[in-house]
């Protein structure tokens, strides 16, 4: 049987700026009106391509929204990886730059983990690779923090590391579906929720004067 043929590398390229154009084109559309801007008629405007041209790439509308959550992940996770480089430092601020490092990430993706996040609660598979992600990330964020693990004043320190990571995501998830004053009327901007967290999580891994 023969091999099929090969697009020539200019074609390719083309091929591959046009796929980036849709995936950019409905990224914008999430961003600015959510789920339900998000058609392929709007996307193949958006994009200055045919209609034609975003399904033979990723279908219906379904397995778009498929793709560019993976594509907003993919991002999420490169952010991630070099948010959290390791450093040699005392624990204290090891703790310190693990918890801004994640809040930063999603105050960074704020939107588009919105989005997700709102459609997660209704379909299963969106959801499904929403938990992949975040499990992806405790990873690199548990892997980051190991040299506080002597520390960490417990019998069971993994536990309590993956308990703050837990924290530190479903705070900044809240933040992220409710908004700001969902609980309370007091104001806390990123910035100092960010704040708050590194206290918190100081305090609870590494006790009273953080060594």
């Amino acid at each position: 049987m023969s091999s099929p043929p090969t697009l020539p590398r200019a074609q390719q390229a083309r091929s591959r700026r046009t796929q980036q154009q849709i995936l950019d084109a409905g990224t914008s559309l999430l961003e600015e009106g959510g789920a339900e801007a998000l058609t392929v008629a709007a996307v193949a405007a958006r994009a200055g391509v045919a209609v034609g041209s975003v399904y033979r790439r990723f279908g219906d509308k379904d397995r778009l929204l498929a793709a560019l959550q993976h594509d907003m992940i993919d991002q999420f996770r490169a952010d991630i990886i070099e948010r959290f480089t390791p450093i040699a430092t005392d624990p204290a601020s090891l703790v310190a730059a693990a918890v801004v490092g994640l809040t930063e990430t999603y105050e960074a993706h704020e939107r588009l983990m919105q989005v997700f996040m709102t459609a997660g609660a209704s379909d299963a598979a969106v959801a499904h690779v929403g938990s992949q992600a975040s499990i992806d990330a405790g990873k690199v964020f548990l892997k980051f923090l190991e040299p506080v693990t002597v520390c960490v004043p417990s019998p069971d320190p993994e536990t309590r590391l993956d308990f703050i990571y837990r924290l530190i995501c479903g705070t900044c998830a809240h933040r992220i579906v409710n908004g700001e004053k969902f609980e309370s009327e007091r104001a806390l901007p990123w910035k100092k929720l960010t704040e708050e967290l590194v206290t918190v999580a100081r305090s609870y891994l590494l006790g009273e004067g953080w060594h």
